[in-house]
């Protein structure tokens, strides 16, 4: 329609906007069936045939329906519908799925009532029923909004599965590549396509990644780290000593005890592949899942650390867990304190029988408000990166 996706800036008084509109369009991916511009042909064609305007566009691209902080069209129309600068009476869209995919339905009915407690009309040009408020179409546009919610949990379902199978098989799957490693791409008949380098990303979706040995100096520094841990060697110290020898992450920013600690638990130098460790599905908040949910696949390629000496880290790294309850915390803190005089970060993750300093700071807060519990003022001058580091 000659009308679609235009967009006008003009404030009239209200008696003058009767057949005026807004359309909102929205898609998740670029490969969505119905794209932005195919919503604006049918929205227009809506609007055409029942004498509107369309006067305002309000756009989200790749942007999921899921929740409503992420979508920054929606939220400028609700903050004009709800501010009283909107020009228009209609608010046209393709259909309620594009409105949204919200898990709560409550929530999508919420943003459409505060459209029509400012008397704005929402209408859904694709759907089959006329959003009149009778019974039949309130009736039929809840179901609409309970199946485009479940579209979103059979679709996370169905990503997982085929995610897991993928990881079955012995490819990657995603997330952070450990260090001293290589993304090798393949196409469906698994020939090479050769290395993937750091941001680049496959392009065709029969495409898949393994993973691959890196540069040797790197390797020989993976080798030197679980020999130290197999030397009762603190994690924070060996990434001191790291550091001091400039040797690079990869990462553009130096070593520290939880990339350490990463290295030495990454089954990904043994040659396996683990997925579902933790998930984060439709927009809830990121949890770690027990063992018996995890997904591995094992020897996708030769191990860089031998599984025996693997396994020997791996217990180590265990005996140091410590379960002790916030009082024994502080207690142990406490006794530091008086053995060495001062506390700091390096002193407490390396001090045997401490927790490591991001568990502080998990159950106070910050180191500044464990080390008032315990009444000790520091003299290091890094106040305010003790009360910005916190979770």
């Amino acid at each position: 329609m000659a009308n679609a996706l235009v967009v006008r800036k003009s404030l009239l008084p209200k008696s003058q906007i009767g057949s005026r509109a807004a359309q909102y369009v929205r898609m998740s991916t670029d490969h969505q069936q119905y794209s932005i511009e195919n919503q604006a042909i049918v929205i227009g064609a809506y609007a055409q045939a029942r004498n509107l305007t369309i006067v305002r566009t309000y756009r989200d691209e790749g942007e999921s329906g899921l929740r409503l902080r992420n979508r920054a069209g929606l939220r400028q129309l609700l903050d004009d519908v709800q501010s009283d600068h909107a020009d228009f009476d209609h608010i046209l869209v393709y259909d309620v799925s594009r409105w949204g995919r919200f898990q709560d339905t409550d929530e999508s009915a919420h943003y459409e009532f505060i459209c029509k407690l400012a008397g704005i009309k929402v209408q859904y040009c694709a759907e089959q029923f006329e959003n009149d408020g009778t019974m039949l179409s309130s009736i039929v546009k809840n179901l609409k909004r309970v199946m485009a919610a479940e579209f979103s949990r059979e679709l996370s379902t169905k990503v997982h599965a085929g995610q897991s199978r993928i990881v079955r098989l012995g490819f990657r799957h995603g997330g952070p590549l450990g260090y001293g490693l290589r993304r090798e791409l393949f196409d469906e008949q698994h020939n090479s396509k050769g290395l993937l380098k750091k941001g680049e990303l496959k392009c065709l979706r029969t495409d898949r990644v393994r993973v691959r040995e890196g540069n040797p100096d790197e390797l020989a520094v993976v080798r030197w780290i679980f020999q130290q841990c197999l030397d009762k060697t603190p994690d924070a110290k060996i990434a001191r000593t790291l550091n001091q020898q400039r040797i690079p992450t990869g990462w553009d920013r130096p070593w520290n005890g939880r990339f350490v600690a990463h290295i030495l638990q990454n089954e990904n130098y043994i040659g396996n592949i683990v997925y579902n460790r933790q998930s984060h599905k439709l927009g809830t908040r990121k949890v770690s899942n027990s063992p018996d949910a995890w997904v591995r696949a094992q020897r996708c390629f030769p191990p860089i650390i031998d599984p025996d000496i693997f396994e020997r880290v791996q217990r180590i790294l265990r005996s140091r867990r410590i379960e002790i309850d916030e009082a024994e915390m502080l207690t142990r803190l406490r006794r530091a304190l008086h053995k060495k005089g001062r506390l700091n970060q390096t002193i407490i993750n390396d001090t045997s029988g401490l927790p490591h300093v991001d568990t502080f700071i998990k159950h106070f807060g910050s180191l500044r408000q464990a080390y008032s519990l315990i009444g000790y003022t520091p003299t290091e001058r890094d106040w305010s990166y003790l009360d910005t580091k916190q979770v």
